[in-house]
């Protein structure tokens, strides 16, 4: 497969992550995204060996959008040290549950994951393993559905927490559509969409990472990546919003 590319330089490369790939090898041994882009490099460019490739911002399985790698140890490392001093802005759109009540606001919480779960819980501050999580939100739309309301929103990421989005707007009851993991209830699996990528539990949810903000590491030029979201639970919002 060869990936979606929106940006490459001799430092970096990002491309579109699919849903339903992971970001990197995991149990399933299903193709991931840095032994694609790995591939693609190697036949593109004649190497004689295996290139070097560190992943900056992991998307979960179900989730789509721009994904960023590093080409060499020392971006990777000043990458990480942005990430780490939120020096990196990244944006997502989300297609959830019913209506927030406020049109912009900002989500806090404690997290705490669940290794053998792969789930992560909204819990006290003072639970041992807890983690703040922060994201701001802003409503870009909304709408009446036959099967209920859905809104549309866009989401900063100010921390990188397991989850997070996912687990932190289901919490307050606002899931995001066909996320399976994170609706309760027997209508849980509604709307997802199951992709035919291979392997099990490859469901689609409306999310999608559509931008990516920093001051690049080495040139110290301004970068901005951008993608618009794909996927059916945005088709939805196109059909609908009319």
């Amino acid at each position: 497969m060869k990936p979606d590319i929106v940006y490459e330089d001799q430092y970096l490369i990002a491309c579109i992550k699919p849903y339903g790939v992971p970001s990197q090898s995991d149990k399933t041994y299903d193709a991931d995204m840095i032994t694609l882009v790995k591939e693609f490099l190697y036949d593109r460019d004649g190497l004689s060996e295996e290139p070097y490739l560190a992943i900056i911002n992991r998307l979960d399985r179900p989730v789509s959008g721009i994904i960023l790698f590093a080409k060499d140890e020392d971006t990777a490392a000043k990458l990480s040290d942005m990430i780490q001093d939120r020096e990196i802005a990244k944006f997502y759109q989300a297609v959830i549950k019913g209506f927030m009540d406020e049109p912009e606001g900002e989500l806090v919480d404690y997290l705490l994951f669940d290794k053998k779960q792969n789930k992560t819980g909204v819990v006290s501050k003072d639970t041992k393993g807890a983690k703040k999580a922060e994201l701001r939100y802003e409503v870009l739309d909304e709408l009446d559905t036959d099967e209920g309301p859905i809104s549309y929103l866009l989401i900063e990421l100010l921390t990188g927490r397991h989850h997070q989005i996912r687990c932190q707007l289901a919490s307050c009851g606002h899931p995001i559509w066909g996320d399976s993991k994170y609706t309760p209830g027997p209508a849980s699996k509604k709307g997802a969409k199951k992709k035919s990528t291979g392997g099990k539990g490859k469901y689609e949810i409306g999310l999608f990472s559509t931008r990516i903000e920093f001051t690049h590491p080495i040139t110290g030029e301004d970068i901005v990546l951008h993608r618009e979201p794909e996927g059916d639970a945005f088709e939805i919002m196109d059909q609908m919003d009319w």
